[in-house]
Order: C-alpha cells, then sequence, then structure tokens
C-alpha cells in the first residue's frame, strides 16, 4: 500500500527533456522528498483502517465488476489507474495478480481487470485526463468542474505558446474530434512527431485522448484513440473564466477528501500545473479550514 510505501521514501522522478511547465518550474529534489517522508508521524490505527476501508486497500473490499468500479469512483471522486501515490487506485483496488509476474508497464496491470480502465472511461459521467504528470486519472462530473478552470487556462496558454501546438489544436477546433490515423494524415504527421506533439498538450489538460469505435473493412468495428481538445470533451463556455491557483487547490482538497489522509509533501506532484502551486497554499487550505493537520507531515480534511 502507498500509505506504507511513503514511510519508506517515494520512488525517483523522472524529468523530460522539454517540461511543458513555464519557466520557473517549482522543484525539490528526490533527496529532500526523501527527508519530508521520513519526518512522517505515526498515524493512530483508526485512520489506517478507514483508509484502508475508504481506498479499498483489502482484499475483502476488491472491486467485484464495472458496476462497483463506477461506484467506487463516484464515490471517492478522482482516482488513478495505476497505484503510484496516496491517491486511490482503480487497480489498486481490484487486487488481482499481474499480468505478468514480475512485470513492469502493461504487464503489471490486472491479469483480467486490465479493460476495466478503457470501459469506465468510455462512461458519459467518466472523464480521464492525463493531468496526473501525464499518468490518467479519472474525474466525476463533481471533480471535472474544480478542474475546468485550469484546463482552460492551459489550452489557451498553450495555443498562444508554441506554433506546432496551435496548428494541432485549430485543426481539432476546425474538424472536431478526430481519430490518430486522421489527424496523422491531414496534418503530415509521423506516429512519433504526433506521439511528442499531444504529450505535453495532453498532460496539462488541454488535449484529450479518448477510446473510440471506427467502422473497420469488414464491415465490423475496431477500437482506436481519439484525440480532442478540451474543450470538446467539456463543451459550453463558462460564465467567467475562473482562477487555475484556486482550481489547483480545490482539485488538491478533493485528492485529500479521497485520500483520506496523505503526506503533505505528496501534494505538489499530484497533478502536471506545479507552476499554479503556490508554496503557501497548502498553509492557506488549512487556515481557511478546507485541510487540517492531524499530525506533523500528515493532512487530511478533518473529522479523522
Amino acid at each position: 500500500m502507498w500509505l506504507v510505501t511513503w514511510l519508506r521514501g517515494p520512488p525517483s522522478v523522472t524529468v523530460r527533456s522539454r517540461p511543458p511547465a513555464p519557466p520557473g518550474r517549482p522543484g525539490g529534489t528526490v533527496a529532500r522528498a526523501d527527508r519530508a517522508s521520513r519526518a512522517l508521524a505515526p498515524l493512530p490505527d483508526a485512520v489506517l483502517r478507514r483508509r484502508e476501508f475508504e481506498c479499498r486497500l483489502t482484499e475483502d473490499r476488491t472491486l467485484s465488476d464495472l458496476v462497483d468500479a463506477a461506484g467506487f469512483l463516484a464515490d471517492r471522486g478522482l482516482v488513478t489507474r495505476t497505484a503510484d501515490c496516496a491517491l486511490p487506485s482503480l487497480f489498486e483496488a481490484c487486487h488481482e495478480e499481474a499480468y505478468a509476474k514480475g512485470g513492469v508497464g502493461f504487464a503489471a496491470w490486472p491479469k483480467t481487470k486490465w479493460s476495466w480502465a478503457g470501459t469506465l472511461g468510455m462512461r458519459d459521467d467518466v472523464f480521464v485526463l492525463k493531468i496526473h504528470n501525464g499518468k490518467n486519472v479519472f474525474l466525476t462530473t463533481e471533480t471535472i468542474a474544480l478542474a475546468d478552470p485550469a484546463c482552460r487556462a492551459e489550452l489557451a496558454r498553450m495555443r498562444a505558446e508554441d506554433p506546432a501546438w496551435r496548428r494541432l489544436l485549430d485543426y481539432l477546433a476546425d474538424v472536431g474530434p478526430s481519430p490518430l490515423a486522421t489527424v496523422r494524415e491531414e496534418l503530415g504527421l509521423r506516429p512519433r512527431e504526433l506521439t511528442a506533439l499531444r504529450y505535453p498538450l495532453e498532460r496539462c489538460g488541454a488535449l484529450v485522448s479518448r477510446q473510440a469505435e471506427v467502422e473497420a473493412g469488414d464491415g465490423g468495428h475496431e477500437h482506436t484513440s481519439e484525440l480532442a481538445r478540451y474543450d470538446q470533451l467539456v463543451p459550453g463556455t463558462p460564465a467567467s473564466p475562473g482562477d487555475p491557483v484556486s482550481a489547483l487547490g480545490d482539485l488538491v482538497v478533493a485528492g485529500v477528501r479521497a485520500s483520506v489522509v496523505a503526506p503533505e509533501h505528496e501534494l505538489r506532484r499530484w497533478f502536471s500545473w506545479r507552476w499554479y502551486f503556490d508554496a503557501g497554499l497548502v498553509d492557506h487550505l488549512v487556515a481557511d479550514g478546507r485541510l487540517a493537520r492531524p499530525a506533523p507531515g500528515w493532512v487530511s480534511t478533518g473529522g479523522i
């Protein structure tokens, strides 16, 4: 369980050669994170048991089917696909052996329930974004509304910042959500070029990739990925633009609620938009009564 793993120290962080963040990205070395994790105070057993129950970390709480998985997401508000932090994880709650023992990547996914992530993501009330530092996070109608101002701000920023990003985003604005093969053909891009182009856009929430069915040559259907701008996934114009810094704070609070309790030093790394993470954000959330510090090094939403 990641609650225990963090007491031993977090994993290393891979830094991309072209980070999507503007200059002045807040950092923090792995060594500093290790020192922070060692400073975590022990938590009462009652708190650990509540986290185990709510995040389905014990086998008696195993997700039984897709309906149960959808209920888990609805209850928590947001979940990651694989376990990599204190946030609840869809695959961790499956409690199923990996497809390949000792495997990494896809091979580490649940042996028979690996397809649940894709199926869950195709529901109309589920939104899957790669704003968890390039990894998938599943959001509900309520939590996508919290992320909305930051995603729209990033869409505008990235379109203005880079001509190649603008070309892709404007193409999708003109033709609508499109299969990967169509985008490559229309824009004259090789697979690697499109992958490099879309990665930072998806990581920041400006672009979204979704599973879609397309007609096959034999009259049947085949699955592919479809690219869409964020404002095509969540259409409509907000009454006001919204503040991305406040939006990140709202999403952090939602993440802590979903986790029951989390290491405070971890919060900065939950979402891609570290440039919106003000140094005093957590202190402000505590002062406003939206977060609490139940023990040194830990945060919760109170009431534990």
